[in-house]
């Protein structure tokens, strides 16, 4: 780690601690969006926030370093497939488009909605990746004052 790059120790400390409480927050959010407020959107923001904290506090050189961003763009990819694929699977099972084709539990259980939780975990990965991966696309751009838009 290069002591140069980044913001100070002391925001690289709580940086190093926090950003797994975040993201641990960000997947209860998606995992809990079908019970509570909150959901896929919203947990993955959660999620693309606490990458982009370790990107503001140690600099892009070491996020990429910790990070392998080209498995996050494979993942963000993916996952679009895999919406797509479950809104066939249940025009497929003779239904509509995402039709609900999983068993619907018992009501306010973790496994209580069918589909959506799944979904909500393909729309947190989605958003999540995409956020992080527009970013970080925007911070390899370099301008210099006089330089215009």
């Amino acid at each position: 780690m290069n002591k140069e790059t980044g913001m100070t120790l002391i925001v690289k400390t709580v940086t190093r601690i926090s950003v797994w409480l975040i993201i641990l927050y960000g997947l209860y959010i998606i995992f809990h969006g079908h019970l509570t407020p909150g959901g896929g959107f919203g947990g993955g923001v959660i999620i693309a926030l606490a990458l982009l904290n370790v990107m503001v506090a140690y600099g892009r050189d070491y996020t990429s370093k910790w990070l392998n961003i080209k498995l996050l763009h494979d993942i963000e990819s993916t996952t679009a497939t895999l919406f797509l694929i479950m809104g066939i699977f249940g025009m497929a099972i003779g239904g509509s488009f995402l039709l609900n084709f999983i068993y619907h539990g018992t009501i306010f259980r973790l496994i209580s909605s069918g589909i959506i939780l799944p979904l909500n975990i393909i729309i947190g990965i989605k958003v999540g990746m995409s956020l992080f991966l527009v970013v970080w696309m925007l911070a390899a751009f370099k301008f210099d004052d006089g330089d215009e838009l």
